[in-house]
């Protein structure tokens, strides 16, 4: 979905299908088709057609700023990593989840770019069986993965546990609500994750277990893209701890109420290497991870 919200922002910009195909070298029907699924998983509408003239939506407008702040956001971590790389250095690759990426990742970087400032640090997002596989294969030395992974090539140390929290705006009807219960999800429009995520996977889990049906209104990959959305459209929404600093709520306009079920959604973020790694930096690197999230 990230590469289908990047299509939209360029056939924005350029206010026609036949422009931006050209701009992103896919053919006009390819984009038309990317355009179409996209609006279909959002269950959304994202542009006004009438005949070849496109007009967006204003709910398509807000998400096509979201996609922007996602382009910077990724052009931003692109020059912290440039910035501490230098020209004749060792590379160490790490591999991250894309959701690994938006909660615990800057931070981690960060820390080890000031660790290890002689140390080119490159980094490739993906699912964690394909972190685990080039891993095996001897393209990622590091693995920040949201799990623990069994493998007997790879060690892999847990780092921290995460879990789900309610978050709502604060001029939301619950907001105020003195004791909310998970039964207060049933039927209450929502903006979640996209499904075959884990996080998506561990709120599923919980609602079924509690034989609860939200009025899922949107679906979207992207953390940041939800707190936008969840002021504008007046959603509630579900998120992990770690992702939720209190800068962020604050700017927002947003409120964490506890359900104390959503404790039940656990998940593990742990840091993997493989056993028999061809450099002694890669060990040390990955005991500066377990010392920063081990420390008080």
């Amino acid at each position: 979905m990230f590469h289908q919200f990047i299509a939209f922002s360029v056939v924005v910009d350029e206010q026609s299908l036949n422009k931006a195909a050209k701009k992103l070298n896919i053919s006009q029907p390819a984009l038309s088709r990317k355009m179409l699924a996209l609006e279909n998983q959002l269950g959304i509408s994202l542009f006004h057609r009438d005949g070849k003239r496109l007009e967006v939506t204003p709910l398509g407008y807000e998400l096509y700023k979201q996609a922007l702040e996602i382009k910077k956001l990724e052009r931003s971590i692109m020059r912290t990593i440039a910035t501490f790389e230098p020209t004749t250095t060792p590379t160490i690759t790490i591999g991250a989840s894309l959701t690994t990426l938006q909660a615990s990742f800057p931070d981690l970087i960060s820390k080890l770019s000031h660790a290890f400032p002689n140390i080119t640090i490159k980094v490739i997002t993906g699912k964690t069986h394909e972190i685990t596989e080039l891993m095996i294969a001897g393209k990622v030395e590091l693995g920040l993965v949201a799990t623990v992974v069994n493998h007997p090539e790879i060690i892999c140390e847990p780092l921290f546990d995460d879990h789900l929290e309610f978050v709502l705006p604060k001029k939301h009807t619950l907001s105020n609500k003195k004791s909310p219960s998970i039964r207060d999800l049933d039927k209450l429009p929502m903006i979640l994750f996209s499904k075959g995520t884990w996080y998506r996977s561990m709120m599923d889990d919980l609602l079924a277990r509690y034989h609860l049906i939200p009025d899922i209104q949107m679906e979207i990959d992207s953390f940041e893209a939800i707190i936008r959305l969840v002021s504008t459209g007046n959603l509630a929404t579900v998120l992990p701890k770690s992702y939720l600093r209190s800068n962020l709520v604050r700017d927002n306009q947003l409120q964490v109420l506890k359900l104390p079920e959503l404790d039940q959604a656990v998940r593990t973020t742990s840091i993997m290497y493989p056993k028999y790694a061809k450099s002694a930096i890669v060990h040390e690197m990955a005991e500066a991870a377990i010392a920063l999230y081990q420390s008080p």
